[in-house]
This record gives structure tokens, C-alpha cells and sequence, in this order.
């Protein structure tokens, strides 16, 4: 299935694509709900003709998962809608909707196997062995572990969270189905209540995986940092640019799977050419785009070099904050003069585990002073999320 999928694909195509996540999203999830559908439709025949209330309720949960493609196939077209006045950045987040919408599903399904398997041990029930509701089981689980693999490979193609989502809930019933199966079989051996015990292990493995999935699009849609990867690209690719003599302050906005925006800062020499320079970050603009298909907004930031004063003083804070912060130096500084103090304002940017920068500003003040007597810090700190040193 998976090999059919790809092949939606043209030449040329990647799968970040918008109109290829399009396509593949609409593919996969019309596969999950047809096949739900059908399993549904199979057991409740089947169910009814054999009396096995055990058919019958894992066709009810079919229904669900179908409900949960349906889902996944409205958030995934939702998302291609193109930009408009009321959303200029799009409507990928809808994807993370739709994930989330998948998790409450499996927390649901998670709540009534642990409600199930709480009465089951209260008042337990003779297990009756027959082989054709067992043999759908299996089928069922067979064609739900394909799903899950399907759904997996799928999701991770064209980053759709939606459909990661569904995997996990595929998996689910795998776990569900399993545990019905080999209930019936070892119910005939003992009238312990293992229908029962088992419903309660597995609901527990599945509210676990719920919760996963909800945390995740939870953190998400509440602006959890994006993938640290993409931020070491984009600077990585920057220092490749010999008129570039650092970076600071990146920002990467996360509106939907594909849907990066990012900005950053670029120190440059102050005395180079401005129209050379902007040649140069329109350049670095293009490159960073089209290789990794994220629009940047590069800002210039231009920095005094070849000065002994300010290098000297440079050199001095980013000794200091080495020790403590490796990675972390100071940024934009500039000397302001007065009657009786110079001023000397800059910027540092911190990780965010720096939750009080008082004793690091008392020590960058001493420094200073020790310099010179006249040097009086004016400290801006800046959040580095980027910087994993």
C-alpha cells in the first residue's frame, strides 16, 4: 500500500510539498476510513450471526477509527486551503487539530475498555470459544498492524501529525484485539477473570498512548519549540558566508507542518558596503529557502572588528560567559560615551534554564570595571532556544 501511496509522487515532487502532502494525506486517510468501514460492516454480520458479543463490540470500535480517518482526511485538505486575508499564514495548524481530535478518540476508547474491564472482573462472564469470531479477530489485528505500519510510514513521509496519530490508534486496537483474542482462548482453562484483567492492562496501555498524543499536539498548538535540526541547518548554512561573522536571536514560528517562517539575526562588519551586504543576505535568504523550504527574514546587525577597544572588551564578556554558558557571548555592542561614565551597551543571549541573570550581570559589571573604571554595563538578555552546547 505504502508503494502506491509513493507513487503519487511525480518526478521533481518532494514530499514537503503542499500539493504531494495534499495528495498522499487524502490517500491514507481514504484508506483508513474504507477499511474501517469494512471491517465494521464484516464483524456486525458476523457478530449477528454467530451471537459473539465480542465481534460486535470491536465493530463498534471500527466505527470510531473510521470516525478518526474522517478526521484526519477533513484536517489534511483543511490545511492545503490557501492563504487569505483572515489567515496569512495559512491553515496548516488544522492538522494539529485534527491529531489532537484523534487522541480524544483514543482516550474515549482507552476510558470504556478500562470501564469494561472493571465490570468483567466485578461480574465475570464465562468466555465461550468459537472459531469463526476468533478467526476475525485475528484478521482484524492483521489488517490493523498493517494499518498502523501504513499510517506510521505515511505520517513520517509528509510530516502529517494527523496520521501519526491515526498509527497510534491502530496500534491501540492491535493491543484491544489481542487481548479479546487471547482472552477467548485462555477463558476456557480458567475461571479467573482474565477477560477482565486483561481489558484493564490494555486500557491503561491505551489511555498511555492517548495521552501521549494529545500532550504532543498540546504543546504544539501552545508554541513548543520546533525541530532543533532545522535551527542548526539554518545557521550552519549561514556560516558558510564569509561576510557573516555570527548569528543570533533565531525565531522559528511553527503555523502547520511545512509552514515554517523563521528570523534571525547576522553580524556583519559595520565598515562593509551596505549594497554588498544586502546582495549578500538576499542571497543567504534565497539559499536558506529553497533548501530547506522555509522563508527567512535575515536582519542585519552591524558589529565594530579590527577595533582594539571593543575586541578587547568582547573577547573579556565572552571569556565569562564560556565558563558558565558555553556557546553564549554577547551581541550589538556599542559604546556610548558621557561626562563621566561610558557606557557599554550590548546583548546576551542566555538558554532559558538562566532564570536569574542578576549575579551574571553583577559579574560582567565587575569586569567591566575592571577595564576601566568609566565602563558601566547596560545589559539586554535575550532567550537562546537554539543554542544546545
Amino acid at each position: 500500500m505504502m508503494r502506491l501511496a509513493q507513487r503519487l509522487i511525480r518526478p521533481g515532487e518532494s514530499p514537503s510539498d503542499q500539493p504531494v502532502r495534499k495528495r498522499l494525506g487524502t490517500f491514507a486517510s481514504a484508506v483508513g476510513v474504507g477499511t474501517n468501514i469494512l471491517l465494521s460492516l464484516t464483524k456486525v454480520i458476523i457478530g449477528t450471526l454467530t451471537g459473539s458479543l465480542a465481534v460486535t463490540a470491536d465493530a463498534v470500535n471500527n466505527l470510531s477509527d473510521a470516525a478518526g480517518s474522517i478526521v484526519s482526511l477533513i484536517s489534511v485538505r483543511v490545511a492545503q486551503k490557501p492563504i487569505d486575508r483572515e489567515h496569512p499564514f495559512g491553515h496548516g495548524r488544522i492538522e494539529y487539530l485534527g491529531a489532537l481530535g484523534v487522541g480524544a478518540l483514543i482516550l474515549v476508547m482507552g476510558l470504556e475498555l478500562l470501564k469494561s474491564g472493571v465490570s468483567g472482573i466485578i461480574t465475570p462472564q464465562a468466555m465461550h470459544f468459537a472459531w469463526v469470531p476468533f478467526l476475525i479477530l485475528l484478521f482484524s489485528i492483521a489488517v490493523k498492524g498493517a494499518l498502523f505500519f501504513f499510517y506510521r510510514d505515511a505520517g513520517r513521509l509528509i510530516d502529517a501529525d494527523s496520521l501519526k496519530a491515526a498509527s497510534r490508534d491502530s496500534l491501540s486496537d492491535v493491543l484491544a484485539t489481542s487481548a479479546v483474542a487471547l482472552s477467548m482462548v485462555i477463558g476456557q482453562f480458567t475461571a479467573f477473570p482474565v477477560d477482565g484483567v486483561m481489558s484493564i492492562i490494555v486500557a491503561l496501555l491505551v489511555l498511555k498512548t492517548g495521552f501521549d498524543v494529545v500532550r504532543d499536539q498540546m504543546d504544539t498548538l501552545m508554541g513548543a519549540k520546533t525541530n532543533p535540526e532545522l535551527g542548526r541547518q539554518i545557521i550552519a548554512m549561514l556560516n558558510q558566508y564569509d561576510e557573516i561573522l555570527g548569528t543570533h536571536d533565531l525565531m522559528i514560528h511553527d503555523y502547520g507542518p511545512g509552514r515554517c517562517v523563521a528570523s534571525i539575526h547576522a553580524e556583519v562588519p559595520a565598515d562593509a558596503n551596505l549594497v554588498a551586504i544586502h546582495e549578500v543576505i538576499d542571497r543567504a535568504e534565497s539559499d536558506i529557502s529553497r533548501a530547506l523550504h522555509i522563508p527567512i527574514c535575515i536582519h542585519i546587525d552591524p558589529i565594530v572588528v579590527g577595533d582594539p577597544i571593543f575586541d578587547s572588551i568582547t573577547a573579556h564578556f565572552n571569556h565569562i560567559l564560556s565558563q558558565q554558558y558555553p556557546g553564549t557571548h554577547i551581541h550589538d555592542l556599542r559604546m556610548v560615551p558621557g561626562e563621566n561614565v561610558v557606557n557599554l551597551v550590548f546583548d546576551v543571549a542566555v538558554p532559558p534554564e538562566c532564570k536569574d541573570t542578576a549575579p551574571l550581570t553583577e559579574q560582567l559589571s565587575r569586569a567591566a570595571k575592571a577595564l576601566d573604571p568609566r565602563y558601566r554595563c547596560v545589559i539586554h538578555y535575550d532567550l537562546d532556544f537554539y543554542n544546545e552546547q
